[in-house]
């Protein structure tokens, strides 16, 4: 009785020990943790998607509440977010406008020339790392193998007739296609936006003409018809300066290759 009694004893003693030790280690050790970090977590969506440019939900909610993210840090939330983010911390919410993903290449399997066959791994990443770049005349040009489509988890993009297509309903701006993208096709764009350049070959006309059907010629005629030098030649290509851009339509209407097109 006696050795039970002693080893109760002991057993209470060490629990006593070793509580005021985890007592003592947390007191030492404690981390003050900012309320307003856990309320701002609870307005983000929870995709950690990293459309952000931080790891997840957590990391930019503590970036956001230690001023290193601004309010509007997360794409998906959007404008919604911002104004409950912005809240919470007392400050106002910048304007955020609503962007969508844009894919620059009109290439459809109708349109495109093939050179030749290929036979590996079906992924942009593989066919893009081969001299040649997969099946299509156009090594600039969209691959047609959906690496964007299994980087992006709200379904937006599929690829259609060999190229990806957004469906802009669905799309939240996360960036994760626009960096799944080997080939570097794919851009944010404002999706008030009405006209887009869906070429990003940067060869000459002539070349252009001999790989696809719906290339940009580079020629130039855009340019010189947009009365607000809303779109500049750059490398053969044209581009849109959204800022500038009124959607008058004017650069679409003598496009030769009917490469500006609506959105």
């Amino acid at each position: 009785m006696t050795m039970i009694v002693s080893s109760i004893l002991i057993l209470a003693v060490i629990g006593l020990l070793v509580g005021l030790m985890l007592v003592f280690v947390s007191e030492t050790f404690h981390v003050e943790v900012d309320e307003r970090e856990a309320a701002v977590r609870e307005c983000l969506p929870g995709n950690n998607c990293g459309g952000c440019g931080y790891a997840g939900c957590d990391a930019v909610a503590a970036a956001i509440v230690k001023g290193e993210a601004p309010v509007n840090a997360c794409p998906v939330g959007g404008a919604p977010v911002a104004d409950k983010i912005s809240e919470i911390m007392g400050i106002s919410a910048d304007s955020t406008e609503k962007m969508v993903a844009f894919v620059k290449c009109a290439g459809t399997c109708d349109v495109m020339k093939v050179k030749c066959n290929y036979f590996g791994i079906e992924s942009c990443e593989a066919a893009g790392s081969l001299p040649g770049k997969g099946v299509r005349a156009c090594q600039q040009g969209c691959l047609g193998y959906g690496s964007c489509v299994q980087a992006c988890q709200f379904d937006a993009i599929h690829v259609v007739n060999g190229v990806a297509v957004v469906d802009r309903s669905k799309c939240v701006a996360c960036g994760s296609c626009v960096k799944a993208c080997p080939q570097s096709l794919i851009e944010l764009v404002p999706d008030r936006s009405t006209y887009a350049v869906q070429c990003s070959s940067t060869e000459k006309g002539k070349t252009v003409k001999a790989l696809c059907d719906v290339g940009c010629l580079g020629c130039g005629l855009c340019v010189r018809q947009c009365e607000q030098q809303a779109i500049t030649l750059q490398n053969n290509v044209a581009h849109i300066d959204y800022d500038k851009c009124i959607g008058c339509g004017k650069c679409a209407e003598k496009c030769p290759a009917k490469i500006i097109r609506l959105r």
